[in-house]
């Protein structure tokens, strides 16, 4: 009996010790005496960050948004000082003007010309000329139309309007700077769309499939489910980041999803920890 019980403890001492080193053996012993139809999986939120800045130059005039507000698409988010390149428009309209008038000109003249070639008093190389130079006016009013043109797409880049719907996350410049082309001065956290990072090991690999349907909870206590799909499938193996929580060891290899959310609000944050059940086919 005394034999017995120092066998029992030896078993209990081994299990201990199997469970604070290698809990995952525990797991999988347990998950092989009993039958899911769900499969869960821990992750991350994901959301996509713009960084907004102008395609001109020039001095911020006005910047309406504070950081965490809301913006909806299309909201004019900031502008520059427009009187430059109001400037330019006008210059290059008035340069379309002087090329227009030179051009009359010189079709003027080729007639002119023409009526006199019978007369005598004109030569065939004076009209070959008066053509030719009707030829560079009107190359020339071309450029300078093109030229109004950039100017004005120019002018129209001195606004910013909001791709799509989302948060101010960083206000970066205030009204008063000189921005260079490209510089940001917002960074956009877009509402939509938003998706959940999280992996898989490759035994459950073959359980999951594009599209499939997947159920998002978060840790908010009386927090409500979203509804969502598996929108991309990583090709590749990698290991485990140490940031994602998984009953697994983190040194296995694993695969990453993309779980976009259907119904996504602005309760979901750039980094929450989620958790992902996708419902297995019997």
């Amino acid at each position: 009996m005394k034999r017995f019980l120092i066998f029992l403890l030896l078993i209990f001492a081994a299990l201990a010790l199997i469970y604070h080193f290698r809990p995952e053996w525990i797991s999988e012993l347990f998950s092989k005496t009993k039958h899911t139809d769900e499969l869960t999986l821990y992750g991350n939120v994901d959301v996509r960050q713009v960084d907004l800045g102008f395609r001109v130059s020039g001095r911020v005039a006005s910047m309406p948004f504070q950081e965490g507000d809301e913006v909806p698409a299309n909201a004019l988010m900031a502008y520059l000082d427009k009187q430059p390149y109001l400037d330019q428009v006008r210059q290059a309209k008035a340069h379309v003007e002087s090329v227009q008038a030179s051009l009359d000109n010189a079709i003027h003249l080729v007639k002119r010309r023409e009526q006199l070639l019978g007369t005598g008093g004109i030569a065939q190389q004076d009209i070959d000329d008066a053509i030719m130079s009707q030829k560079v006016y009107a190359a020339n009013l071309k450029e300078a139309d093109a030229a109004v043109g950039i100017a004005t797409t120019n002018l129209n880049d001195t606004e910013l309007f909001a791709p799509a719907d989302g948060t101010i996350l960083t206000r970066i410049r205030e009204p008063g700077t000189v921005v260079r082309e490209a510089d940001p001065i917002y960074t956009l956290s877009l509402i939509n769309p938003i998706w959940v990072r999280a992996y898989v090991s490759e035994p459950q690999l073959g359980l999951i499939y594009p599209g499939m349907p997947a159920t998002v909870y978060t840790d908010t206590p009386g927090g409500h489910p979203y509804q969502g799909h598996i929108g991309f499938i990583s090709p590749v193996a990698e290991f485990t980041p140490k940031t994602v929580e998984t009953t697994q060891l983190r040194t296995d290899l694993v695969y990453r999803l993309r779980i976009i959310v259907d119904n996504s609000d602005h309760f979901l944050k750039q980094g929450m920890p989620v958790t992902v059940k996708l419902k297995i086919k019997s």
